[in-house]
Order: C-alpha cells, then sequence, then structure tokens
C-alpha cells in the first residue's frame, strides 16, 4: 500500500493556493482560514510562514510578478513611451488575472528584490533618454499608479470577466441622471469599454510626462 505524499508546505505553494482560491472567493473571503482548509493542514502551520494575512498578501503580490514577468523580456530597442505602454499593458494584464488582483497588489510590499532588474533596466532607459533620475521615477511610478487605479476600479464593476455587480446598468443610471444629461452619458465613458478607455487614458498620461519633461 502506498499513501499520497503531498509536496512539502512552505510560502510559495501557500501564496499559489491563495491566488487560486482568490478567484473562488475574493479578498474579502480570502482568510488564513480558508487556506488551511483548502490545504488540508491547521491554521496555525500557516503561521510558521505568515504573520498575519499582510504578509501573505506581500507574497501573493510578489508571486503576481513573479508571474507576469516570466516569459516576458525588455525589449531592449524599445523606446521609453514604448516601454511604459508595455509594462502597463502587461501590468493591467496580471491584475485582471485574479478577482481582486488591484487590490491584493495596492499597498503590498514585494518580498524580494527579483523586480529590481526590470526596475533598473526602465531606469536606465529613460535617463539615457534625457529625463533625470527624480522624472525617471516620477514617469514610471505615475503611469504605475494610473494603472493600479484604473484596474481598482474596473474590477469594482467587474470583478472577474464576464461579471458584472449589480448596480451597474447603465440605461437605469441614465434614467435615474436624467437632470444632469450630461452625467448621464458620461456613464457609457465610465463603465463600459475598459480596454479602449485604458488605452486613451494611457496615451494622455505618456503624453503629459512628455510634454512636462520634455524628454526626447
Amino acid at each position: 500500500m502506498t499513501t499520497e505524499r503531498r509536496a512539502p508546505l512552505d510560502r510559495t505553494r501557500v501564496a499559489d493556493t491563495a491566488l487560486k482560491l482568490l478567484n473562488e472567493v475574493g479578498l474579502d473571503g480570502l482568510t488564513l482560514r480558508a487556506i488551511a482548509k483548502e490545504l488540508d493542514v491547521k491554521a496555525p502551520a500557516l503561521y510558521w510562514h505568515f504573520k498575519d494575512k499582510q504578509a501573505l498578501l506581500d507574497e501573493m503580490a510578489t508571486e503576481m510578478y513573479r508571474r507576469m514577468v516570466a516569459g516576458a523580456p525588455l525589449d531592449p530597442a524599445d523606446t521609453w513611451q514604448e516601454r511604459l505602454l508595455r509594462s502597463n499593458r502587461g501590468l493591467r494584464a496580471a491584475l485582471l488575472g485574479y478577482r481582486d488582483g488591484a487590490k491584493v497588489f495596492s499597498g503590498s510590499r514585494f518580498t524580494g528584490i527579483e523586480h529590481a532588474e526590470q526596475m533598473e533596466a526602465n531606469l536606465r532607459l529613460l535617463t539615457a533618454a534625457g529625463f533625470t533620475l527624480a522624472e525617471a521615477v516620477r514617469a514610471t511610478s505615475t503611469t504605475y499608479a494610473y494603472t493600479l487605479g484604473f484596474v481598482t476600479e474596473e474590477q469594482g464593476v467587474e470583478p472577474v470577466a464576464g461579471e458584472r455587480r449589480e448596480g451597474y446598468d447603465i440605461e437605469q443610471r441614465a434614467r435615474l441622471m436624467a437632470d444632469f444629461p450630461l452625467s448621464a452619458q458620461a456613464g457609457a465613458e465610465i463603465f463600459t469599454d475598459y480596454d479602449r478607455h485604458f488605452e486613451e487614458g494611457l496615451a494622455v498620461v505618456i503624453a503629459g510626462i512628455e510634454a512636462r519633461y520634455r524628454a526626447g
């Protein structure tokens, strides 16, 4: 008779299980107790690896980042504008891969320095294009904040692809706001066609960076 051998319980296995469970229960339902049940262990076993839920979220965000950059090497031929577009499109896609992905990422602290390689490459590209280091940091952090904020709002309406929260019916909203015609019409610009609106907004941010710093 053979017994099934389970993979050892470590940070990677816990974070991987938490990310899988996240798509089922969302961030509010993601507890250490629920993760322990999924792993078929007692909850105290998780505290050997994570002192609290925030520590787990930090590892989950780090794992999301690892997956995002895996197999997606930077193109050395990129202009700085192309790099900002590519990086933020990739970030949005990664966040949308998980229910509440943007909330998990927001405010989390990476548990390693895997991000340093890409960060260094991006800052080198921008400074070579004429940005000061401070300007390069502002350009990358501003586009990052735009993407994170955009996806947070996007997932507030559509937690996952094809699932729309109750209360975001555009026609009903327009009827309720009939006395405010421009605001009523704006609903379609705010709560639909997220792919197009993300691209438009990102282009506006990058154009603003170029106008502000006049970099080549």
